[in-house]
């Protein structure tokens, strides 16, 4: 097992860990809070980092391409989800974001039946990116950042939009021929 996928596996495994805190005492705890918030900001960067290091050092592999973004989806939802508990995210946002995961990840399995890896693309990096300063900024919880937490969140949730109509553009062959 390669350095990235340590750190993937890294991520996948502080995610009980983060939750845990998070929701303790249902989210009143501030020192809990923040250690969340802290095992949030760590497993993000891990994700930053894994990708940087398997690329730039020919350490990509299967394992990695598969739970790379599993883990990410792993880490973000169960943010959201939490979020719900916390009364900070309408779960009608966190529905649509999820949905958003499910329809790619049904995407990516059509087309890995037929030999294609569909590539991340520029929307879905970005969103990904929004959706995490977002999760961030509703952890910290700062009255004095509400607008900039409020704008966080809508620009993550249409770019979610953006992103899956930008997938479903570029790869409805997948699902009209079977194959690209």
């Amino acid at each position: 097992m390669n350095l990235p996928n340590k750190l993937t596996t890294l991520r996948v495994i502080m995610i009980p860990f983060f939750v845990f805190f998070l929701l303790w005492q249902n989210g009143e705890n501030r020192t809990f809070r923040m250690i969340a918030l802290a095992l949030f900001i760590i497993a993000s960067l891990t994700d930053l980092l894994d990708g940087k290091i398997a690329r730039k050092y020919n350490l990509v592999t299967n394992f990695g391409k598969f739970m790379d973004p599993l883990a990410d989806k792993l880490l973000v939802c169960s943010a959201l989800i939490c979020l719900i508990e916390l009364n900070a995210l309408p779960a009608w946002m966190v529905i649509v974001i999820i949905s958003r995961e499910f329809i790619i990840s049904g995407f990516r399995l059509i087309a890995s039946d037929n030999g294609v890896v569909i590539a991340a693309s520029y929307w879905g990096k970005f969103k990904t990116t929004f959706q995490m300063v977002s999760v961030v900024l509703l952890i910290l919880d700062i009255p004095a950042l509400a607008f900039v937490t409020t704008i966080c969140v809508w620009i993550a949730l249409l770019l979610t939009i953006v992103s899956l109509v930008d997938y479903i553009y570029k790869n409805h062959k997948i699902l009209t021929e079977g194959s690209i």
